[in-house]
């Protein structure tokens, strides 16, 4: 496999099921860059979780302007992988708005910046990333991996409303990917069953990558 890059990849699924560290996989793999989810030095995130209704709609704005900046540097670059994009973004916002988190005037202004942002994309020159990888795994999985990260404002083991949030997330992925990312060619990962911080593990996974790369040069030469 030539590791000199020119792929644009992104990573999705559910908030802890392990993107970032499959994302550095990856880029160390193919020698490309990554560009990181902002959450650690997000201003937002904790308020959101203490008080969605007051927060929902300031969060949705600041990630989508971050994921934009990273998309569009990615899609420059043309060598990079991404461990959240601006693609997922309207199904979180869907999600509050859905459950009272934002009301429609907000839901509306989001849906109207990120067709502008869109719009935006589509005059690149690289208009779209080459793959999408989704990492599906069971609630089972994503509620251990929370538990194990440790980050306090996570946590839903007392907090009915946080766990009603993260399973109504989780519920709706899987319609989300097939049937409504249209961006780029996807691969699915069974996160259940591979744990990259294992050799064996982390090697089959990018042999995965690796062919599914492989068959899109395919393509895009016969075509």
């Amino acid at each position: 496999m030539n590791k000199g890059g020119n792929y644009v990849i992104v990573l999705g699924g559910m908030i802890g099921v392990g993107k970032t560290t499959y994302a550095e996989l990856i880029a160390n793999h193919l020698d490309s860059d990554v560009f990181y989810e902002s959450v650690d030095d997000n201003p937002l995130l904790d308020k959101f979780y203490h008080n969605k209704k007051r927060w929902a709609f300031a969060l949705q704005i600041y990630f989508l302007n971050k994921r934009f900046k990273s998309i569009k540097e990615a899609l420059i670059d043309r060598n990079n992988v991404l461990d959240r994009s601006i693609y997922e973004d309207a199904l979180f916002a869907r999600i509050n708005y859905e459950d009272g988190n934002m009301s429609e005037a907000e839901f509306d202004c989001y849906l109207d910046l990120l067709d502008n942002m869109m719009e935006e994309l589509a005059g690149m020159p690289k208009k779209a990333p080459d793959l999408f990888i989704y990492l599906q795994a069971s609630f089972e999985t994503i509620e251990d991996r929370i538990e194990k990260r440790g980050r306090d404002f996570e946590q839903f083991d007392h907090n009915p409303e946080l766990e009603h949030y993260m399973r109504n997330l989780h519920s709706r992925y899987d319609d989300w990917v097939f049937n409504h990312y249209d961006a780029s060619e996807i691969l699915v990962i069974d996160a259940d069953r591979y744990d990259i911080t294992k050799q064996e593990d982390a090697k089959e996974v990018l042999l995965m990558i690796d062919k599914r790369l492989a068959e899109l040069e395919k393509i895009e030469a016969i075509g």
